[in-house]
């Protein structure tokens, strides 16, 4: 969707007009001036006379029918509103992969669902869509229906839209984000293609629709999604299109407003997916770091030869293990959590890694990790996959294999066996430790009775630094 300074004007002109009036159920008269208005100084995008490009019959489109959507395309026919598969669903059913989500479009206005849906006893769900236009429906109490009314953007701040519902399916392609997500499935297999999204798919090209600046300023979220989308479509990792790559420099500034669970959400997708390192480093070549929580100048010298490390390895990294490469010391972590609100495991993953990259000297290297397991700071949730990704993010698969295959042994001293011994109670914790220690650098050999022998120098030394 374009937004031109004209139909800027025109919306602010009758901002308080009853004039501004939707029609539903026909055409309005602010639709009819979108049509006139909205390529005014603006090239229009390259579409098609005619967008009906093929009908399909492949297996994946035909697992999709279950008796819930049969039910559900029943409904619309016996009321007449049109209704397709929309976006995402399209691309993997051409690309023949089984879509996982099935998002529909329809003509039919929110009411009008509501009332259909009403009517014929259907169980409506999460009203909270209703003001985007997304009414959500439950059939046979089996399966759940999001179903959006075909719409037009009548104003953006960057983040979201004002929206207005239309008839005109074109218009509605015409505000996505991406070609290859423009395009609609009847439930008859009839493919529309209105701005050439199949095109570009066989090209495995990443293209936005229509104007790419433009696009982005819609939502500046979409320069994350055009990343996430080359990692899935492309077949180069850097066969980016200039001009595209232009947009995204000239508008990073715009990913302050989006809040930093979105895009964590969209990079951990990026970094899951193919060229995960190329795409990074060319976000961070487009200056995005600073917008989505990076340093300035993030290592991706560093990241390169833990990726290559990984790869050559055979391991596979978690995203937050990768970007943690990127950071030289815990207070960059906990710059980046605080851009993101990273989950608590991944914000403890990043520090950990940051604190333990560097493998110290030691004739026995695993028991460093055994000590943390069995003596951790603060809580124990997850210490022992904190070592494991570490071992991998280092390269060192003899000692992940040989630590994952370790069981913590059980500690064979407990607080009743040491009362007679230790007559201060508040120094109990600080005798249990020393004691597992001693037993931690005995390999876990000393048993019970060795142990309590132990203990009367270990509280002799810890009551004399008490007194000093």
């Amino acid at each position: 969707m374009i937004i031109t300074c004209s139909f800027v004007k025109y919306i602010r002109h009758f901002k308080h007009s009853s004039r501004l009036v939707l029609t539903r159920g026909a055409k309005s008269y602010s639709t009819e001036r979108w049509k006139a208005t909205k390529m005014e100084g603006e090239k229009a995008p390259a579409s098609r006379d005619d967008p009906v490009i093929m009908k399909l019959d492949t297996p994946e489109f035909q697992t999709i029918f279950t008796p819930e959507l049969k039910t559900l395309a029943g409904l619309f026919e016996k009321y007449n509103y049109e209704i397709r598969i929309a976006g995402g669903a399209v691309r993997d059913i051409l690309m023949g992969i089984r879509p996982k989500d099935l998002d529909f479009a329809t003509t039919a206005t929110p009411n009008e669902m509501k009332d259909m849906f009403t009517k014929e006893e259907i169980r409506m769900i999460n009203m909270k869509g209703e003001q985007h236009g997304t009414i959500t429906s439950r059939i046979n109490d089996a399966e759940n229906f999001e179903i959006t009314t075909l719409r037009i953007d009548i104003a953006t701040d960057g983040r979201h839209a004002k929206v207005e519902f239309t008839k005109d399916w074109k218009l509605d392609a015409n505000r996505r984000d991406l070609t290859i997500n423009s395009m609609f499935l009847g439930l008859d297999g009839t493919v529309y293609d209105y701005f050439f999204g199949y095109d570009d798919l066989k090209k495995r090209r990443i293209a936005f629709v229509g104007n790419a600046e433009t696009r982005i300023q819609e939502d500046y979220l979409r320069i994350l999604r055009y990343f996430r989308f080359y990692g899935r479509i492309a077949e180069n990792p850097d066969n980016h299109d200039a001009t595209t790559l232009e947009a995204i420099r000239s508008n990073v500034e715009g990913l302050d407003r989006v809040a930093g669970e979105r895009i964590w959400t969209e990079w951990h997708k990026i970094m899951e997916g193919r060229f995960a390192l190329e795409l990074l480093a060319k976000m961070v070549e487009c200056q995005l770091s600073t917008h989505i929580g990076l340093p300035e100048h993030p290592d991706v010298d560093a990241l390169v030869e833990v990726h290559k490390r990984a790869t050559e390895n055979g391991v596979t990294l978690r995203p937050i293990s990768l970007i943690s490469a990127l950071l030289k010391d815990e207070e960059e972590v906990m710059r980046l959590h605080g851009r993101l609100k990273l989950s608590a495991f991944d914000r403890d993953l990043a520090l950990f890694l940051v604190q333990h990259r560097v493998r110290p000297p030691s004739e026995k290297p695993l028991k460093i990790y055994q000590k943390l397991v069995i003596m951790p700071k603060g809580k124990n949730h997850g210490i022992k996959d904190f070592v494991c990704e570490l071992f991998r993010y280092r390269g060192e698969l003899e000692l992940l294999k040989e630590f994952a295959d370790w069981r913590p042994p059980r500690f064979p001293v407990g607080g009743d066996q040491l009362k007679q011994h230790v007559k201060v109670g508040k120094i109990m914790g600080l005798v249990i430790n020393r004691l597992k220690e001693e037993w931690i650098d005995s390999d876990f050999q000393l048993d019970s009775d060795e142990l309590v022998k132990l203990v009367p120098n270990i509280v002799e030394e810890i009551t004399d630094n008490i007194k000093k």
